[in-house]
C-alpha cells in the first residue's frame, strides 16, 4: 500500500481520536456536573421541568426550579453562593408556609426555614458549570433587548415602588420591603439582564401558576426596572 493510500486512511481515525481527546474532559466534567446536582440538589430543585402547572404543585415546590438556571443566573455569583450561600427569600419558597403572628403584622418564622448546604469550592464550581448548561427558555431570552445603562436610584425607586408596587413583596434592601417574593437587592449581580426583563415582562411565561402578577410592564419601564436593579447591587456582594 501506498503512504498516499496509508494516510487516506488513517486520516478518519487520527481526526476521531483528536476529537475524543479534546472533547472527553468537557463530557466528564459536564456529567459529572449532572451527577452532583442530582446527588445533592434534586431533592429540593426541580432539573427537568417543567413548571408546576396546578396551584397544588406551586404550594408543594420546596425550592425553586432549576431547568432553566443557565437562563436565569450568573455563573460567577452562582459559584460563590453556593460555597457561602445566604437565604434569597427572606420567607422561604412559600410566604404562608413560614410565618406567625406577630405584634402588628406576620412576622417570619425562622424555625420553619431551613438552611441552605454550603459546596467546598470545586463542587461550587462544577455545580455551576452544570447549572449554566441547562437553558430551557433560550426561545424567551432570545426575545430581550437590554441596553447598557443607568437610572438614578430615586427615580428607580419611584417606578418600583409607587408605579408598579413592587415593594409589597420584594426588599430592596436587608430589612426593608416585602417578605414574600425574594429580595432583590442582589438581583443585579445575581440575574442575567435578559431574564430579569423577561421575567418582568411576563412571569407566567416561566412560571405559570406563580402568584407574581403580569403588570403588562412597557418597554421603557422594563430596561428601567433592570437598570435600577443592578443600580442597586453595585458595591454589593451577596451578603
Amino acid at each position: 500500500m501506498s503512504p498516499n493510500n496509508l494516510l487516506l486512511r488513517l486520516f478518519p481515525v487520527l481526526i476521531a481520536t483528536i476529537v475524543t481527546m479534546t472533547a472527553s474532559p468537557v463530557r466528564a466534567g459536564e456529567s459529572a456536573g449532572m451527577a452532583l446536582l442530582e446527588r445533592r440538589c434534586a431533592s429540593c430543585h426541580n432539573l427537568t421541568g417543567p413548571a408546576p402547572t396546578t396551584i397544588h404543585a406551586l404550594w408543594a415546590r420546596k425550592a425553586p426550579d432549576l431547568f432553566y438556571a443557565g437562563n436565569k443566573f450568573r455563573k460567577a455569583w452562582l459559584t460563590s453562593w453556593l460555597q457561602h450561600p445566604v437565604r434569597i427569600r427572606p420567607a422561604g419558597e412559600f410566604y404562608a408556609n413560614h410565618v406567625k403572628p406577630g405584634p402588628n403584622r406576620d412576622m417570619v418564622d425562622e424555625s420553619t426555614l431551613t438552611p441552605h448546604p454550603a459546596l467546598n469550592a470545586a463542587d461550587a464550581n462544577l455545580a455551576a458549570e452544570a447549572l449554566m448548561t441547562l437553558r430551557a427558555h433560550d426561545d424567551l431570552i432570545a426575545k430581550e433587548n437590554v441596553p447598557p445603562g443607568t437610572i438614578s436610584k430615586s427615580m428607580g425607586s419611584l417606578v418600583f415602588d409607587k408605579f408598579l408596587g413592587c415593594m409589597a413583596c420584594h426588599r430592596i434592601r436587608p430589612d426593608f420591603g416585602g417578605l414574600s417574593g425574594p429580595e432583590l437587592y442582589t438581583a443585579g449581580s445575581r440575574l442575567k439582564p435578559a431574564f430579569m426583563a423577561s421575567y418582568i415582562r411576563s412571569p407566567q411565561s416561566w412560571d405559570p401558576k406563580i402568584w407574581m402578577p403580569n403588570k403588562h410592564v412597557s418597554d421603557t419601564r422594563i430596561v428601567q426596572l433592570v437598570h435600577y436593579l443592578q443600580a442597586l447591587s453595585k458595591g454589593k456582594s451577596h451578603e
